[in-house]
């Protein structure tokens, strides 16, 4: 089952069932987000695409809405697609990829990324708030002070009762590379700031993702109309499996439920590609869909 969340310009935030490109609106009273969904399941003991489904049995033909007329660039007046949660936190995972320690070692002159890479605890950062997500076709930021940002595609978990996976999705965790390449020191000014973090487009239910660790995750970079580059890899290059994530950040820290842990990516687009104002970056990831963002350069203040 794939889940979504919308904004309808006179009814605030609803949640609904993805089906081909009907969406069900299966918003009630106490259920007006996928987070609401997911409480609902832990409390009542169910799977998430029970509960949704329990909901979707009230739905009317009128409740039908087309995803592709919601899958547009956000505006006040016009119904329009929300990241698929407003997960409380967002953490991510790093240097998950041989190919993402080998690039970080290139240009650090140190090893300091393959240890991390080889060793049994993984890097685990705090990534966002709900503030600093952006949903499908809402604008990704480049930092002020930084000349080097870049995207970083990666297959994304959703945690529910029990820290159990209960969904999947795709986040674009973007970074300020020459940030963290000054010094390692600065990974949380290079990890957070407004646009950081892009989720979408839906939630896919962990049922319908047997087997998260085969799944082709596709990367382009769009300017001008031309894509300017273009990276893929296979979830299966991936070095962690996500209950040692899930057991490591869990460690005397408290996660609340609906937590996303984005798991580390394995393109890596060269220098020559940061990302510019005015880009589009798009992340496709098989059985979940497109995530397409904007770029926009943060004024300050």
């Amino acid at each position: 089952m794939k889940l979504i969340q919308f904004r309808h310009p006179r009814k605030g935030v609803h949640v609904g069932i993805l089906s081909g490109d009907d969406v069900l609106d299966i918003t009630r009273d106490g259920v007006s987000g996928s987070l609401d969904v997911i409480r609902l399941a832990a409390e009542r003991k169910m799977a998430i695409e029970d509960v949704a489904r329990e909901l979707a049995d009230r739905t009317t033909t009128l409740d039908i809405l087309s995803f592709e007329d919601l899958n547009v660039r956000p505006r006040k007046s016009k119904p329009h697609l929300l990241a698929p949660i407003f997960a409380p936190e967002v953490w991510g995972c790093g240097v998950t990829y041989k190919r993402s320690a080998q690039v970080r070692d290139e240009d650090s002159a140190k090893d300091i990324y393959t240890r991390v890479y080889e060793s049994e605890r993984p890097e685990i950062f705090f990534k966002a708030t709900p503030s600093r997500c952006v949903g499908p076709n809402d604008f990704i930021g480049i930092r002020r002070d930084s000349k080097l940002t870049a995207t970083e595609p990666e297959l994304a978990y959703v945690l529910g009762a029990g820290h159990k996976i209960v969904a999947y999705t795709i986040c674009n965790d973007v970074s300020a590379w020459d940030l963290e390449r000054e010094n390692p020191l600065y990974l949380p000014q290079s990890k957070t700031f407004t646009g950081c973090c892009a989720l979408g487009p839906v939630l896919v239910t962990a049922d319908e993702i047997p087997d998260p660790y085969d799944l082709d995750i596709n990367c382009r970079i769009v300017r001008g109309g031309r894509v300017v580059f273009h990276g893929t890899v296979n979830s299966s290059k991936i070095n962690r499996k996500f209950d040692q994530l899930t057991e490591f950040l869990r460690r005397d820290n408290p996660i609340p439920l609906g937590t996303v842990v984005s798991t580390g990516t394995g393109i890596m687009a060269p220098n020559d590609h940061a990302l510019r104002d005015g880009d589009v970056v798009e992340v496709e990831i098989a059985r979940i869909g497109k995530l397409s963002n904007p770029v926009r350069q943060l004024p300050g203040g």
